[in-house]
């Protein structure tokens, strides 16, 4: 990740910035304190961002030193983006799945065959155990219907994407960077630090309870469209938003279904493509509002951490530095998922060599390809997915001595 640069290479720049910073500030100044609150005002800024320029070329833009607030931070960014440190360095992105993507049985070849999976899968059905009255793992490996079921399948999600995470981390993989697709940002966010595994477990288990028992008659529809004519679009249905922008003319629009019907109308008519998708309420719509008050309550008694790897928010469509409080998983409920923002930021100020998609199918991967992605490697690239598979990407990341150890059953 951007934090475990070879230190020769961070220190080059940190030291710089140390010694840059008490020249305009008039003190010296810790790497770890941000450094608007050590008084850099905009000016100083702009002066230091042609400083950088003049002493290491164009490695940064001007808005990379409010992104990232830190001289460790900076220092970080400024270093894997030096060419005079380009020597084959793998920095692979983890982007995870959300809600959509599950079907039974996933997952199931590779918890046969791998014994880290397995023992990742097992330990978060234990945390989610309290909460459910099944076993994820027998939920998944047994075919249960219920995997649809929202109240189910959420928290199953978060359980494979976290297991699928850390049995790559396991391997030596050290993502650079998170982002996680609506739900999936539970277990970028667990990853990353921000949560502890259980804490974002028992979030997530109730987050989906709550759906569940959401009054009937929403849903969603993806339509060929840019965020900019759905708005259009939904203009004159108080009743629609849009839940979600996955790339530049894919956009989901969630709320009632009787606003939907209409709309779907005005598109074939239009001859612009759609899809009703699966699924059993509005999500991220103002519909969920019901569920708001018990859900931050739950929320405001788990703690909150500041992610310690780079952390894309897809509320908020950009790296986001602050600490995940209750208020951030409340929006989440309600706001639209700002995928295209975050993983195009994502994309421009972290470089990474690849992007690696988690979660137990490939869905998100075409998106990131056409954003100019570099290697796009799905961790679950079948249904039938095994150790092989597994053996295969952490390969194709440079950890190619450990893959041995992911085919141990």
């Amino acid at each position: 990740m951007a934090a475990q640069e070879p230190a020769s290479h961070t220190g080059v720049h940190r030291e710089w910035l140390l010694e840059r910073l008490a020249h305009y500030l008039g003190r010296p100044l810790e790497d770890s304190v941000p450094m608007a609150e050590c008084g850099l005002d905009s000016v100083a800024a702009l002066s230091l961002y042609g400083d950088i320029e003049e002493e290491f070329g164009p490695i940064v833009e001007l808005d990379d030193i409010r992104a990232y607030p830190t001289v460790r931070d900076l220092a970080r960014h400024m270093a894997a983006r030096d060419s005079r440190f380009a020597e084959r360095r793998v920095r692979p992105a983890f982007v995870f799945t959300g809600l959509g993507c599950q079907y039974r049985g996933m997952t199931a070849a590779l918890y046969a065959d791998s014994s880290a999976y397995r023992g990742h899968l097992d330990e978060m059905a234990d945390a989610l155990k309290p909460y459910l009255e099944v076993s994820v793992v027998d939920l998944i490996l047994g075919g249960d219907p219920r995997i649809d079921d929202t109240a189910y399948a959420q928290p199953a999600l978060f359980a494979v994407g976290y297991a699928l995470a850390r049995t790559l981390q396991t391997a030596g993989v050290v993502p650079a960077t998170v982002l996680g697709h609506g739900i999936g940002e539970f277990a970028a966010a667990a990853v990353a630090g921000a949560l502890g595994p259980a804490d974002a477990a028992k979030l997530i288990a109730v987050r989906g309870a709550l759906m569940r028992y959401l009054p009937p008659g929403g849903g969603m529809t993806a339509a060929c469209v840019s965020r900019s004519e759905a708005a259009e679009l939904i203009a004159a249905e108080p009743d629609l938003g849009i839940g979600a922008v996955n790339a530049a003319k894919a956009t989901v629009l969630s709320g009632d279904v009787r606003a939907l019907d209409r709309v779907e109308s005005r598109l074939a008519g239009a001859g612009i493509r759609y899809r009703r998708l699966p699924v059993s309420h509005a999500f991220n719509s103002p519909l969920m509002a019901p569920a708001v008050p018990k859900f931050e309550a739950v929320a405001r008694r788990v703690p909150a951490g500041t992610p310690r790897i780079p952390f894309y928010s897809t509320v908020q469509g950009r790296l986001t530095t602050e600490p995940l409080y209750a208020d951030y998983w409340t929006r989440q409920l309600l706001t639209p998922i700002l995928f295209a923002d975050a993983a195009r930021a994502l994309l421009d100020q972290q470089t990474p060599t690849h992007v690696v998609e988690i979660g137990p199918r490939p869905v998100l991967t075409p998106y990131l390809r056409r954003m100019g992605a570099p290697v796009c490697v799905p961790v679950c690239p079948r249904p039938d997915s095994d150790a092989v598979d597994l053996a295969g990407v952490v390969s194709a990341l440079d950890s190619g001595p450990l893959a041995v150890e992911l085919l141990e059953a």
